[in-house]
């Protein structure tokens, strides 16, 4: 598992427990780096990140290796009620996958532009394939995937590699809550994923999932 830790030093006297909840478990998009993007944005706000980047030795893992790996990582340091995971478009793909193999993992979660199965652009452009491209879909529509209790999904209308609508109903089916931003395609604006972001990482999203 890869580290990078923040160069700011926000709670010097903090306990253990404080220290972990600085740290956070980032999956990014299929050739994504941890200092890249949301993870530049997480070390910029005094998270250190932890997690695998989807390029090099892990990319060329197998597929279930790679879920066992993501599955190690969580369960070795970030399983417990304060874990944080952050996953975006293909490490959401990867992180639900690791999910379906386990039990829900304990923390909270935030999912933005999860892939959850195959696409094509519409028109007959770029086509994309990940593997297992139906398992998630049918194990949330036969009711076998359990999801964490504080998970949030954030996709755009127009975004053509996760459809909004396929998004919606998986969240129906998991009940996990679903935000489609008007007009935005698979990279959210800045803005607004900047906005969530702090909201969640505050503990102050206004997203609540159910609990029976």
């Amino acid at each position: 598992m890869l580290t990078f830790r923040t160069s700011r030093n926000i709670w010097p006297e903090a306990d253990n427990r404080l220290v972990q909840q600085q740290a956070i478990y980032y999956l990014p998009g299929r050739g994504g780096r941890l200092r890249a993007g949301l993870g530049s944005a997480l070390l910029e706000r005094g998270y250190d990140v932890h997690g695998r980047e989807t390029v090099g030795e892990f990319q060329r893992l197998g597929f279930g290796d790679q879920l066992a790996t993501v599955t190690d990582d969580l369960k070795s340091d970030f399983w417990h009620s304060d874990g944080l995971v952050l996953a975006n478009s293909f490490g959401a793909y990867l992180f639900l996958h690791a999910q379906s193999l386990t039990s829900p993992f304990p923390g909270r979660v935030l999912l933005l532009s999860p892939i959850l199965g195959g696409s094509s652009y519409p028109g007959g452009g770029p086509t994309f394939l990940p593997p297992y491209p139906e398992r998630l879909m049918a194990l949330s529509r036969s009711g076998e995937l359990a999801l964490p209790l504080r998970c949030e999904i954030h996709v755009g209308e127009k975004d053509w590699q996760c459809e909004a609508d396929r998004v919606a109903e998986f969240g129906s089916l998991t009940r996990v809550p679903v935000s489609i931003v008007p007009n935005a395609g698979h990279q959210l604006p800045k803005q607004y994923v900047s906005k969530v972001l702090d909201d969640w990482l505050q503990g102050t999203s206004s997203h609540a999932r159910l609990i029976d």
